[in-house]
């Protein structure tokens, strides 16, 4: 292996293996370990809470639009509601995990703009969010109207902006070495 104030370059014999792996890099190419870290943490917070609160979320929107609760609730409808969560929260992983990834990617490339900010990041991100999930689920059923627009939307938005602030909070926080 040899080092030069410019690059770094070496090779690898693998014991008992034909192979031999060569690589080279460039100083200004190499990434922080730190930065790889936060970008783990991103995904990892966008994978496990955008699932969780879109089903959720998703149920009530379609609660409400059933008409369902057209009266006050009462404590065993909501207990139904949260067992009936409970029972499909395995689908909302199984359809909401891809979603949410590609949005953590979008958080991802946004925060590497530097003129934009926290807060408008979660906007952003919960914005394209909102239309995503608005397209995808608000043309479903014979209900049209604001009520449906809204509520749909905020299937996308809410979780979408609450993994942005968590990220926001946790991830960028710098690591102790």
């Amino acid at each position: 292996m040899r080092m030069s104030n410019s690059n770094f370059t070496g090779k690898l014999n693998l014991p008992g293996s034909p192979l031999t792996l060569t690589f080279a890099t460039s100083a200004g190419s190499r990434m922080d370990a730190n930065v790889g870290i936060t970008v783990m943490k991103r995904y990892v917070i966008f994978a496990a809470l955008v699932p969780l609160l879109g089903g959720f979320l998703l149920l009530l929107a379609t609660t409400v639009m059933s008409g369902y609760w057209s009266h006050q609730p009462s404590l065993s409808e909501a207990g139904k509601l949260l067992a009936v969560f409970l029972k499909t929260l395995q689908y909302s992983y199984l359809f909401g995990l891809l979603p949410a990834l590609m949005l953590g990617a979008v958080d991802d490339i946004v925060f590497h703009v530097k003129q934009v900010g926290p807060l408008a990041r979660l906007l952003l991100v919960g914005a394209i969010a909102f239309a995503a999930s608005e397209l995808l689920y608000g043309s479903r059923g014979q209900d049209s109207g604001m009520l449906q627009f809204v509520l749909y939307g905020l299937v996308g938005f809410v979780p979408a902006a609450v993994s942005s602030g968590v990220v926001n909070s946790v991830a960028t926080r710098p690591v102790a070495a």
